[in-house]
């Protein structure tokens, strides 16, 4: 029988659909309760968890922010204005399973009034700060890990006052096993001091993956790395390595198999390996030929004598023996090998250092450049800092990178940065609340310029990133009941979400010859780069959206169609002629069950399961005339 971990039970249980809530829930909680090490707190009440007890997030565009390029090839990055629980519930129905790099700076619990729980500042007063921060931080990633891809990472930024707290949720999260490692990261050179410790010069930035899958990406190489590799041939830059080995498992017992004779012609200075062959009893190589007299043997021993080993085996090492290079020692003769520049650049290591991820230096003058010497945001990260982060969490140059505490923006723009640098078309979607208009006025203000140009407060003009688009949304939300009515209301207030997953942003007039104009109650039509999407309201709609399916060409777009539907069925049937032309999905339903996993248990309610109200059929009438 399988072993399953406690976090692997809960995924488990979570996913099934033979449970209700109630039973998924108490189930939970009591593997939870068993567990014998690890975190453990006081769950806090929420509010913003009480809301979906009654109702269901959806997202709205607020189609006056909106910034579109010329260029259609343009990455789509996406702005939400909400509280970030809310935003993930959303975003599960449009990028579970989506989002390549995860990368959040959650507020530090350090005790000042800089962080709100249900609607108070949390202060060193509060004997509850640490149970409020890891409830409200926990139900958030929870969330935020169904988003990620299986070959997805996150990073966390922290600091001291929650680095033990959060190293061991991320554990339970993410599963010991998944934790990649922890980035020192010295983002404030000068210090910051403290009442009774250190001055403190650094943050902690926390690296996990979704699954064994995942893999770190590779920093460039920065000068020093660069200049140690002086010479080039037709492969690449390189250095000359010592051939024998040294370090970790470099001795003959570790390696016996690399411990292997190499002759070096006295007068050609050529190097071959003479026949041998492996003597398991002695864990040896027998010479079965008579070396040459005008040849020497070198065997990998350091000077004083140590037994080592050479880098490689036989067979690779003859692969590369006429590139091998000698050299005479004070202490007798040495081999050397190309060691060549990985073009990819090298592994991350745990300690960042490079004066470009300072906050004050780069993270607050990068604001001040952006808005003048006016203070809009305290502690803005620094871009190279952010920049590098998703770098070492691998994303792809056309990946998507979510930012759910997003501050003043820095986290898209360090995204449109790195597509500027590599041509890369990264999409980056950030969710901010809107205390102190800090979304309207400063994370959208902030990459509105980016994107568009600005100048300085010395006059220079800063180049705006063109190629990028950027769409604003606000959460809102609708009636979390069963009724017909609210199932319909749920389906017209669906349309910008559907958007967002489809990524069809445009509108259009018509589907065919179908002429939409005004008729939006029954019939819309939004058009992307791979996808036309129709937003199907009535039924009395279907025998003309086939007769315009029918008359289309083999290499058109392909089509999915977004039905409204008391339940299930999104009509299979009635489109059985054209079904390989067409994806259906039946609305609400589907967006629904995207969520159900991760609301709280609704609350009972009596099931009106009444047709259409003379108000909505009036309605449908006047827009058909």
């Amino acid at each position: 029988m399988a072993q399953y971990t406690n976090t692997e039970l809960v995924d488990l249980i979570s996913g099934c659909t033979s449970f209700d809530n109630e039973i998924k829930s108490q189930l939970i909680q009591r593997i939870r309760e068993s567990k014998k090490y690890g975190l453990v707190w006081e769950d806090s009440p929420e509010e913003a968890w009480d809301i979906l007890k009654t109702k269901v997030p959806i997202l709205h565009e607020v189609k006056e922010k909106r910034i579109v390029g010329d260029n259609p090839s343009n990455p789509n990055h996406v702005l939400i204005e909400g509280d970030n629980l809310h935003a993930l519930e959303a975003l599960l129905y449009t990028h579970e399973g989506k989002v390549d790099v995860i990368y959040i700076d959650p507020p530090y619990n350090t005790g000042a009034t800089a962080w709100r729980y249900n609607n108070k500042f949390v202060d060193d007063n509060d004997t509850f700060k640490h149970s409020h921060w890891l409830s409200w931080i926990n139900r958030r990633i929870r969330i935020a890990k169904r988003l990620l891809s299986e070959t997805g990472i996150i990073v966390v930024t922290i600091d001291d006052y929650e680095i033990a707290q959060l190293r061991l949720l991320m554990d339970d999260i993410f599963g010991i096993e998944n934790y990649l490692g922890t980035i020192v990261i010295r983002n404030n050179p000068s210090g910051r001091s403290t009442v009774r410790g250190l001055s403190v010069n650094h943050e902690y930035g926390l690296l996990y993956s979704k699954s064994e899958l995942s893999a770190l990406g590779h920093m460039p190489h920065n000068d020093d790395q660069r200049s140690r590799y002086g010479e080039k041939d037709e492969t690449g830059y390189f250095e000359w390595e010592n051939f024998r080995k040294n370090g970790t498992d470099s001795d003959r017992k570790d390696r016996p198999k690399q411990f292997f004779p190499i002759a070096l012609n006295k007068e050609t200075g050529g190097l071959r390996i003479p026949e041998v062959e492996w003597n398991d009893e002695r864990k040896e190589y027998d010479i079965l030929e008579l070396v040459s007299p005008d040849e020497t043997v070198l065997w990998p021993c350091t000077p004083d004598g140590t037994e080592k080993v050479w880098k490689y085996g036989i067979e690779r090492t003859r692969t590369i023996i006429s590139d091998i290079l000698v050299k005479k020692a004070a202490r007798g003769i040495e081999l050397y090998r190309k060691k060549y520049l990985n073009v990819e650049g090298s592994l991350p290591r745990t300690w960042w250092d490079k004066p470009e991820y300072s906050a004050r230096d780069n993270g607050t003058r990068t604001l001040t450049n952006i808005f003048g010497p006016t203070k809009v945001f305290d502690f803005p990260k620094a871009p190279e800092a952010v920049k590098d982060c998703l770098i070492a969490a691998n994303l792809p140059k056309d990946g998507i990178v979510l930012d759910f505490f997003a501050g003043s923006g820095t986290t898209l723009h360090a995204t449109m940065l790195l597509n500027a640098h590599d041509g890369g078309s990264r999409q980056c979607i950030l969710v901010t609340n809107n205390e102190n208009r800090i979304c309207e006025e400063v994370t959208y203000i902030r990459n509105k310029r980016v994107i568009e140009g600005y100048d300085m407060p010395n006059g220079q003009h800063i180049d705006g990133l063109l190629n990028n688009n950027l769409f604003y949304y606000r959460v809102e939300f609708c009636d979390r009941s069963k009724t017909h009515q609210a199932k319909r209301t749920l389906f017209f207030n669906l349309a910008d979400i559907i958007a967002v997953k489809e990524q069809a942003y445009t509108e259009v007039p018509s589907f065919g010859s179908l002429n939409l104009t005004g008729r939006a109650q029954l019939l819309k039509c939004l058009t992307s780069a791979k996808r036309d999407i129709l937003l199907m309201a009535d039924t009395r709609a279907i025998p003309f959206v086939l007769e315009e399916i029918r008359k289309r060409k083999q290499n058109d777009k392909p089509i999915s169609i977004y039905a409204f539907a008391d339940g299930s069925y999104p009509y299979t049937s009635e489109f059985s002629d054209v079904i390989r032309d067409v994806q259906l999905i039946a609305m609400p339903f589907s967006y629904n069950q995207a969520l159900r996993m991760s609301l709280p248990i609704e609350e009972e309610e009596i099931i009106d399961n009444a047709e259409l109200t003379q108000e909505e059929i009036n309605g449908i009438l006047s827009a058909e005339e």
